[in-house]
């Protein structure tokens, strides 16, 4: 079996779990998502964890354990200082 394309990945994620935002980025080996999502409301990181493996079921079983995430509320989202906008 090919191994997935970071596009193919956040399309799985996509699928399994409604997402305000997600980013995948990978070479094919090791995966780095920054998931966005309401489901996470409440949820422990390692629940937050479970709940994206859960979205990427079978499909990913092999390639979960070269998955890194960042798992965030869209709450959280906003809070976090954005690494795009440098201010000084």
């Amino acid at each position: 079996m090919a191994d997935p394309t970071p596009t193919e990945v956040q399309q799985y994620i996509a699928d399994g779990l409604p997402c305000t935002e997600l980013q995948v980025q990978g070479d094919g080996r090791h995966f780095f998502a920054t998931i966005v999502s309401a489901e996470f409301e409440g949820l422990s990181r390692v629940r937050r964890h479970q709940r994206v493996y859960q979205a990427l079921g079978e499909r990913m079983r092999e390639q979960i354990h070269a998955l890194s995430m960042k798992t965030l509320t869209p709450a959280e989202h906003a809070a976090a200082p954005s690494s795009h906008h440098h201010h000084g």
